[in-house]
């Protein structure tokens, strides 16, 4: 089994973060790395996984940093590879990573999601590996029904709840 998907983190202790990812990605049965690889202590080793993660077969970047968030756009500059950009809630409730990530120059895109959201970027992964594979596409729709539906069972229970001045529809 090759890994489709690199999970790339600062630190560990960005893990409990990063962990949504690798739990969505496991549940849609798609192998995928985790790395601690960091843009400002280890920049050669961020850069040569970078270039060599298309040769080995890895088609989707998903990168997580807090603070001066640079990894994802480290990496986006060394790869053709889509990177998927997690702002971390580090500091200043995440929004200096936040901005870090989404305001790269032309050129080097890094798609970015909410703070700490990990689980968003494994199904944007998820999205983007299903256009060239039906039975992930099935599976995806099948989980995208599946969310219509708690939504739907959850809204039967909200009108089965009784108040004096609730008006029933």
């Amino acid at each position: 089994m090759k890994a489709l998907v690199s999970i790339i983190m600062g630190s560990t202790s960005d893990l409990p973060v990063m962990e949504k990812a690798a739990t969505l990605l496991n549940d849609f049965q798609i192998p995928f790395e985790m790395h601690a690889l960091s843009a400002h202590r280890t920049p050669q080793a961020v850069e040569e996984f970078a270039r060599q993660a298309a040769p080995r077969g890895i088609k989707v970047i998903i990168a997580g940093a807090g603070m001066a968030a640079a990894l994802p756009g480290v990496i986006a500059a060394n790869t053709p590879l889509p990177v998927i950009g997690v702002p971390i809630n580090a500091t200043l409730s995440g929004m200096d990573a936040l901005l870090a990530i989404v305001q790269m120059p032309p050129g080097i895109p890094v798609a970015t999601v909410a703070v700490n959201g990990a689980m968003n970027a494994a199904m944007l992964a998820v999205e983007m590996l299903a256009l060239a594979d039906s039975g992930l596409a099935a599976r995806l729709a099948d989980y995208k029904e599946g969310l219509k539906n708690k939504v739907t069972k959850a809204d039967k229970a909200l009108r089965e709840i009784s108040y004096p001045y609730k008006v029933d529809e």
